[in-house]
């Protein structure tokens, strides 16, 4: 167990993108195998905001509550949780992606964890009613057209007084801010390793796949499907994690 711990403590290094991408961004073998450096380095302050998220957890979980992470992807906030919450819960990720939930389940079985992983699309399956469900980079990669019905269901899914985690990619209504923002991102994947190359890569292969709301368009839109109090609890340029109630 000791060495299983060790592996997933040194991450694959993300280098997927140093030679050409001829098909759109898919969440498949090759992207699975390196997520957690990918993450690391492409979503500034992650680890931090990941922290955040569950000291706010923390205050709102109770004994044998559940929490539901929707597209778990490689299940580390799941496994950041139960490690660092001192409470027994329900923990449950569902992801689409098999490769994600077979990169997360080699993670589950070398931490010794509880975590219950569901292969299935969270737009078609039903999934079990929380108290906290997180949506961590996850509603940018749903169509525009199914988000509002999507949220519907997350917002019937929830117990009363329950909780939802969103993070998401931005972009801001001032276009001319925007691009100074987006160009500032860019230079912190340059300062994380990323060439420019390898940023023009990816960025095309985002396209059309990977779509943004600004600030208050994710707002409106959480607040149109009956969520009654949303608080942006941290942003960096094109970067933001909204607290929902649901009162």
């Amino acid at each position: 167990m000791v060495r299983g711990v060790k592996k997933y403590n040194k991450m694959s290094k993300d280098n997927i993108f140093q030679k050409k991408i001829d098909k759109q961004f898919q969440f498949d073998e090759n992207v699975a195998s390196v997520f957690d450096d990918m993450l690391n380095r492409s979503v500034p302050f992650y680890n931090e905001n990941l922290d955040l998220i569950v000291q706010i957890i923390e205050k709102y979980i109770k004994e044998n509550e559940q929490i539901l992470d929707l597209g778990c992807s490689t299940a580390s906030l799941l496994l950041t949780i139960e490690k660092k919450i001192n409470k027994k819960l329900k923990l449950t990720g569902i992801d689409n992606s098999k490769p994600m939930l077979e990169q997360a389940r080699k993670k589950i079985k070398a931490f010794n964890s509880k975590i219950k992983l569901i292969h299935a699309d969270i737009l078609k399956n039903d999934f079990p009613v929380s108290k906290i469900i997180i949506l961590n980079y996850t509603l940018q990669f749903i169509r525009p057209i199914e988000r509002e019905n999507f949220l519907k269901k997350v917002f019937s899914k929830l117990e009363k007084k329950g909780l939802l985690i969103l993070s998401e990619k931005i972009i801001t209504e001032n276009s001319i801010l925007n691009k100074h923002l987006i160009d500032i991102y860019y230079d912190y994947k340059k300062k994380m390793g990323y060439s420019d190359y390898e940023i023009a890569q990816k960025r095309e292969a985002l396209e059309n796949v990977l779509i943004p709301y600004t600030e208050q368009e994710n707002i409106r839109l959480l607040k149109s499907v009956g969520f009654d109090e949303v608080e942006t609890i941290f942003k960096w340029a094109n970067f933001s994690t909204f607290l929902v109630l649901k009162n």
